[in-house]
C-alpha cells in the first residue's frame, strides 16, 4: 500500500547511483534522496492520510528498497545540483525557500521561476535567499566592508560574481588583518549573498576528507580565524578551487570506494598571511583589512539589520551584473590570459556593470603582483634566490654549488646558515621547482638540464635586465566610480 501511495513520485538516479524522487507537495516540486529523512516523513504522511494510522518501520524500509531499485534500474539518470547550476547557457540560483523557487539568469535578464529545468538538492544547514529586487546598486555593498581601497572592492565583487557560476575554477579569497578589522563580518556577508547557511563560517578542516565532505554540503565555504595551513590541506584547497576529487574506502567493504568531487568558492581569513605555498597563492585573491577606526565601528545587530534590508536589492544588482556577463562573455578577448583565466574572462565580461572598462584587470594584476612578493618573502629559498640574482644576470652550477652559495650569503658571515634553507642538494632542487612560477613573475627564470658525457645535473638562473627591485601597488581612483 505504501508503494502504491508513492506512485506520484517521479524517480531518477545520479551518475553515482544515488536514487532521488521528485515529489509534488502543496503545488510545487521538491527533490529528495530516496534514503533521506524527508522522503520517509512524506511516506508516513501519505499513509496516515489514507488510513489514519502510522506505518511500521519494516513497511517503510521495504517501500524505500523498492523505490530505490526502481530509481536505479527503471528511471532516467539526471544531474543534481547544489545552490547553483548552468543549463542551456543560463545560470540557475536556488533560493532554497519553502516553495523551491529558483532564479533563472540569461543574457536577456533574470526572473524567478517555480519549476526550473534542472534539479536542486537541499543539504543540512542551507538557508533561503531573499527574493531579489530590481533597482539596487552593487555600490551599496561597500558600506558593509572595511576595505582599504576601490581596487579591493572591485575584486570582491568579481569574486562574488564568480561564485554565481557553477563548476569553477574559483579563486580563493584570502582575508588577513589585525584583531577587530571585520574579517569575519566580511566572510559572513559574502556567504549570505550567495549561499546562506546556519553555520556561515567554520574552523579549518583537520584533514582532506573533512574538507570534501564540507564541499558536498555547501556551495560556498568560509573558514574563520586560521593560524596556518598544513601542506596536505593546502594541496586539497588547490584541487577544490580548480575542481578535484577525493576517494576513501567505503565502510564495511574492502574494495569499494566513496568518491567526492567538487569545485567550490572558498574564503579563508586569519590575522597572518596564512597562504605561503606558491601553488595555492597562484589561485588566490588577497585582501589585507586595515584597522577599523573607533568612529566607524558599529553594533553588529544594527549592521545586520541594515544588511538584511539592503540584501534583496544588492542581490538583484549582482544578478543584473551576471546577466550582463552572459551577454558580453562571447565577445571578450584578453591580450594575455592570466592565471585562473576562466575567472578573469568572466569578471572582465561583467566588469562594466560595476566598474569602468579595464578596472578589474588592473586590480587583479596589482593584487597578484603583491601576492607574489609576499610568497617570495615568506619562502627562504625564493627570497635567497632573489637576493643572489639582484647583482647578476646569470648563474649556473649544480645543486651542491647553489646550496653553498645560498647558505653563506656573505664572506663576513660565512658560518651562518639561515633557518628554512634546505640541508641537502636534493631538497634544494625540489624547493626550486616549487618556487619557479613566482620567481619567473619577478623576471628570474630557473631551468634544469644535464651536461657532459656523464649527464651532470645543472641548474641555471637567469635574471632579465628589467627585473624589478621594488613594487608599489597603485590604486586607480576611477575604479568604483559609477558603480551600478
Amino acid at each position: 500500500m505504501i508503494t502504491n501511495l508513492a506512485v506520484g513520485a517521479e524517480l531518477f538516479h545520479t551518475a553515482d547511483g544515488t536514487a532521488f524522487a521528485d515529489l509534488m507537495i502543496d503545488g510545487h516540486r521538491e527533490t529528495w534522496a530516496v534514503r533521506s529523512i524527508r522522503l520517509r516523513s512524506w511516506l508516513r504522511r501519505k499513509y496516515y492520510e489514507a488510513t489514519g494510522a502510522a506505518p511500521g518501520a519494516g513497511a517503510i524500509s521495504s517501500a524505500l528498497n523498492l523505490l530505490e531499485a526502481r530509481a536505479q534500474f527503471d528511471a532516467p539518470r539526471r544531474t543534481v545540483y547544489l545552490r547553483v547550476a548552468e543549463h542551456d547557457g543560463r545560470i540557475y540560483l536556488d533560493l532554497a525557500d519553502d516553495c523551491w523557487r529558483a532564479v533563472e539568469i540569461g543574457p536577456d535578464g533574470w526572473q524567478v521561476i517555480t519549476c526550473p529545468p534542472i534539479r536542486f538538492r537541499r543539504a543540512a544547514g542551507m538557508l533561503p535567499l531573499p527574493m531579489p529586487r530590481r533597482g539596487g546598486s552593487i555600490g551599496a555593498l561597500a558600506s558593509f566592508f572595511n576595505l582599504p581601497n576601490r581596487n579591493d572592492f572591485v575584486l570582491v565583487v568579481a569574486w562574488l560574481l564568480a561564485a554565481l557560476r557553477p563548476g569553477g575554477p574559483y579563486p580563493l579569497l584570502a582575508v588577513s588583518g589585525e584583531q577587530g578589522s571585520a574579517k569575519t563580518v566580511l566572510a559572513k556577508i559574502l556567504r549570505a549573498l550567495i549561499d546562506p547557511n546556519a553555520a556561515p563560517v567554520r574552523t579549518a578542516p583537520r584533514e582532506e576528507r573533512d574538507l570534501f565532505i564540507a564541499a558536498g554540503n555547501g556551495h560556498l565555504l568560509a573558514f574563520d580565524n586560521l593560524s596556518d595551513l598544513p601542506a596536505c590541506v593546502s594541496d586539497a584547497l588547490c584541487r577544490l578551487a580548480s575542481g578535484g576529487s577525493f576517494a576513501v574506502r567505503q565502510l564495511y567493504t574492502d574494495r569499494d570506494e566513496v568518491l567526492f568531487q567538487a569545485a567550490r568558492p572558498i574564503i579563508l581569513n586569519g590575522i597572518e598571511d596564512i597562504i605561503t605555498r606558491p601553488d595555492l597563492a597562484d589561485r588566490a585573491i588577497f585582501l589585507n583589512l586595515p584597522h577599523l577606526q573607533e568612529e566607524r565601528r558599529r553594533a553588529e545587530n544594527e549592521m545586520w539589520c541594515d544588511f538584511v534590508s539592503a540584501q534583496p536589492h544588492i542581490l538583484g544588482a549582482l544578478l543584473n551584473a551576471a546577466s550582463h556577463g552572459l551577454r558580453a562573455l562571447p565577445e571578450v578577448r584578453l591580450e594575455q590570459l592570466p592565471r585562473m583565466a576562466d575567472f578573469a574572462l568572466w569578471a572582465t565580461a561583467c566588469e562594466t556593470a560595476f566598474c569602468p572598462t579595464g578596472g578589474f584587470l588592473h586590480a587583479y594584476k596589482a593584487n597578484r603582483r603583491s601576492a607574489i612578493e609576499n610568497v617570495i618573502d615568506a619562502d627562504p629559498v625564493a627570497a635567497r634566490i632573489r637576493d643572489i640574482m639582484a647583482e647578476r644576470t646569470m648563474w649556473s652550477g649544480n645543486a651542491s654549488d647553489l646550496l653553498r652559495v645560498g647558505a653563506h650569503p656573505s664572506r663576513d658571515d660565512a658560518s651562518r646558515t639561515d633557518v628554512g634553507w634546505p640541508k641537502s642538494p636534493r631538497a634544494l632542487a625540489g624547493r626550486l621547482r616549487r618556487v619557479q612560477t613566482p620567481l619567473r613573475a619577478l623576471g628570474i627564470d630557473i631551468s634544469f638540464g644535464r651536461e657532459g658525457r656523464a649527464g651532470a645535473r645543472i641548474i641555471r638562473l637567469r635574471a632579465s635586465n628589467t627585473m624589478p627591485t621594488q613594487t608599489t601597488v597603485s590604486t586607480v581612483s576611477t575604479v568604483g566610480k559609477g558603480i551600478d
